[in-house]
């Protein structure tokens, strides 16, 4: 089973930059989309073979969650625990058979921390989710994540501590998640690879020059990390300021 994950920054442009080519070339059978910045209408993909779920942002041209999928899902979700939506479209929960998938796109506390405060109850509202399905299933999360978990996670990790996205608050909610029965796929496979990021700043030569973070992740239930066959990134993907992650693992069966 092949999943990718990619925030677009924007469907629209991505599209234009050469998403479809992507996105028919690497035959996922789930595909997660994050930040796709666009409202109901404004976008139809001729995607043959998939269902498409969208959960859009109130304010237009903001955030937005996305899953397009081969296989047909028991059910979809909009929000948290009882909450049927949330404003900013940032998460989508798929229940399969034998595993829920959760997308999600992480607030940003920002340059000045002003919103580090909605990132923890952001954070404290997912841990609570993520734990309520895991009671009935094996789950696997994916997603921008907005964190660069350890300092071999971003390029300059001295110079950007206490920066959003490498704050003690933010690290530490990722690893609380780890510690409570979670395995980031990527480290499980590949604990100490270097100069691997999934997002670079826009300014000149940063992404030839890979000065990046990995930001982006596929974080699944401890019980599914033998599962784990790859977990890979595509940087020579552009389109984005963040590329393609990529998943592939044993489905999950029936106990």
């Amino acid at each position: 089973m092949k999943l990718i994950s990619w925030n677009v920054n924007g469907l629209r442009a991505c599209v234009r930059k050469g998403f479809m080519d992507y996105f028919n070339d690497v035959n996922a059978d789930i595909f997660c989309v994050q930040e796709t910045k666009l409202q109901a209408g404004q976008i139809e993909l001729d995607l043959p073979g998939y269902e498409q779920y969208w959960n859009y942002a109130e304010k237009k041209g903001y955030s937005g969650t996305a899953v397009f999928t081969k296989e047909t899902p028991l059910s979809v979700s909009y929000g948290v625990g009882e909450e049927t939506s949330e404003a900013e479209g940032r998460i989508l929960t798929l229940e399969y058979d034998t595993f829920y998938l959760v997308n999600i796109y992480t607030p940003n506390a920002k340059r000045d921390l002003s919103r580090l405060d909605y990132r923890m109850e952001w954070e404290d509202a997912m841990f609570a989710h993520i734990h309520a399905l895991e009671e009935k299933k094996p789950v696997i999360l994916c997603g921008d994540l907005n964190v660069a978990h350890q300092d071999i996670d971003l390029k300059n990790a001295k110079t950007n501590q206490g920066n959003s996205g490498v704050t003690v608050e933010e690290r530490g909610k990722f690893s609380t998640l780890l510690a409570s029965g979670f395995v980031d796929s990527f480290r499980y496979l590949y604990p100490e690879r270097t100069d691997v990021y999934s997002w670079w700043s826009y300014m000149k030569t940063v992404r030839e020059r890979n000065i990046g973070w990995r930001i982006d992740y596929f974080v699944v239930s401890d019980c599914l990390k033998t599962h784990i066959q790859e977990a890979q990134t595509h940087p020579e993907i552009m389109g984005s300021d963040h590329c393609p992650i990529v998943l592939e693992i044993n489905k999950p069966t029936l106990q």
